[in-house]
């Protein structure tokens, strides 16, 4: 059961992954990285401004402390100038105190401002970073584009899409079936011809018929053509009658030359 869960889970998980990989879209992968590191970079930024201004904070306080420790020192010598020792002592004592402070807060202050190097040239190095991995970025996204748009155009010059793939077979389809139909009605008229089908309609012919037809509409043409044929030579020996009737009526009718005749005198 163990072995069947196991290799269950690594089934899903490669679907799993192959579905993922089918809908994951580079251009928003690289979008979204970019996007990371500019938040990343601005955290930097506000970091090295954060670090700023506790280093700026830290040098108020010392200006502030460095003023006190120069008018305690003026007034313990103001103090010892009139004759009060003790005065000028608590004077000093108390200088002594700022100085361990304002030693303190150099210090501190001298950490503050090596954090805010390093974080100044860590946000240096990573807008240099963000900003070539734009460029690159947009330059993967250009190609991809590119290289999508012409696996498209050939896809569809090729036929082999999906779109040029359901319209390839609808027109397979569409052949098939007037094929088809082609090879039907020729069947059926061979069968018709043969006498193989009957034809209810009482319209189609087989082949004897057909042969008597012929030979029947021929016979009526020839004899078509040998009443003409006798028209005209009747026709004709009317008319050579008539041409020889005519020549001998006029040469009955025609009176001999007249002779000489001699008067009597």
């Amino acid at each position: 059961m163990s072995g069947v869960m196991k290799r269950m889970g690594m089934i899903f998980r490669a679907k799993a992954n192959k579905a993922l990989d089918r809908a994951e879209d580079p251009r928003e992968t690289l979008d979204y990285s970019y996007q990371k590191q500019l938040e990343l970079l601005q955290k930097v930024r506000r970091g090295v401004a954060d670090v700023a201004t506790s280093r700026k904070r830290l040098e108020l306080q010392l200006n502030q402390l460095q003023t006190q420790s120069t008018k305690l020192e003026d007034q313990g010598r103001k103090a010892l100038a009139l004759g009060r020792e003790d005065l000028a002592r608590e004077a000093l004592a108390r200088r002594a105190a700022l100085q361990q402070q304002v030693t303190d807060l150099e210090t501190q202050h001298q950490t503050l401002q090596g954090e805010e190097e390093k974080l100044t040239l860590a946000a240096q190095r990573l807008q240099a970073k963000v900003d070539a991995f734009r460029t690159k970025k947009e330059t993967i996204k250009a190609t991809y584009t590119a290289a999508q748009a012409q696996t498209r155009i050939g896809e569809a010059f090729s036929g082999i899409s999906e779109e040029m793939g359901d319209v390839g077979m609808a027109i397979q389809r569409a052949e098939d079936k007037t094929a088809q139909l082609q090879a039907r009605a020729g069947a059926i008229d061979e069968l018709l011809a043969s006498g193989a089908l009957d034809d209810q309609s009482g319209l189609a012919k087989d082949d004897i018929q057909s042969e008597l037809d012929r030979l029947s509409g021929g016979t009526d043409v020839e004899l078509e053509l040998q009443r003409m044929k006798a028209e005209l030579a009747g026709g004709t020996s009317s008319s050579q009658q008539a041409i020889e009737g005519g020549q001998g009526q006029q040469s009955g009718n025609q009176q001999p030359q007249d002779t000489p005749r001699f008067d009597k005198q």
